[in-house]
């Protein structure tokens, strides 16, 4: 059971990672990370920050996301974005809240997409 979830948390990591190096890439003026080895620990901070922090902020925000229809998911992502910046230092840098947004929007359909094109078919195939 360890080790399925062990699994699951570093494909989660690295997916993560690829997809912050990418984005880093098309939208350098809205997210800049200085290498590999920040954004894999931009990654793994924003995983922690998912597990502890994220189920916090949903629970005090759900009228709010109740009332946007669940929209409101993408302000909380923006923010634990903003975290992981602040918490990385200049190793990874967000032009602002807007960016971020942005940049939570983009992250949460490639993840839809690697999920539900790849990784399912490769576990049911």
């Amino acid at each position: 059971m360890f080790k399925n979830w062990f699994a699951k948390t570093l494909l989660s990591i690295i997916i993560n990672m690829i997809i912050l190096m990418t984005l880093a890439g098309y939208l350098h003026t809205m997210v800049q990370i200085s290498g590999i080895g920040a954004a894999f620990a931009a990654s793994l901070i924003l995983s922690l920050l998912n597990l502890f922090i994220r189920p916090v902020l949903i629970l005090l925000s759900l009228p709010a996301t109740v009332i946007t229809l669940g929209f409101f998911i993408f302000v909380i992502n923006a923010l634990m974005l903003l975290l992981t910046a602040a918490i990385m230092g200049p190793a990874f840098q967000l032009d602002g809240f807007g960016s971020a947004l942005i940049v939570a929007i983009i992250m949460a359909i490639c993840q839809m997409i690697i999920q539900n094109f790849i990784i399912k078919p490769l576990r049911h195939g």
